[in-house]
């Protein structure tokens, strides 16, 4: 059995309670584990060209307030 079945498997035993837990533990583990990949994206310039494209829109008026 490998590792993602063995979770799988423990993930469905959880009671109610520790679900919920662990889908709050999740949720934190996932969104820190997010910025960490796109704080490596920024530094290593991957998000450049989006940054100009936006900023050229910007000056170019193609922005509206919401």
């Amino acid at each position: 059995m490998n590792s993602l079945q063995e979770i799988e498997r423990a993930v469905s035993q959880l009671s109610p309670e520790e679900l919920a837990a662990f889908r709050a533990w999740f949720a934190e583990f996932d969104a820190a584990v997010w910025d960490k990949q796109f704080e490596a994206d920024v530094a290593a310039g991957r998000l450049n060209t989006l940054a100009q494209k936006a900023l050229q829109d910007l000056r170019e008026g193609r922005c509206t307030d919401l």
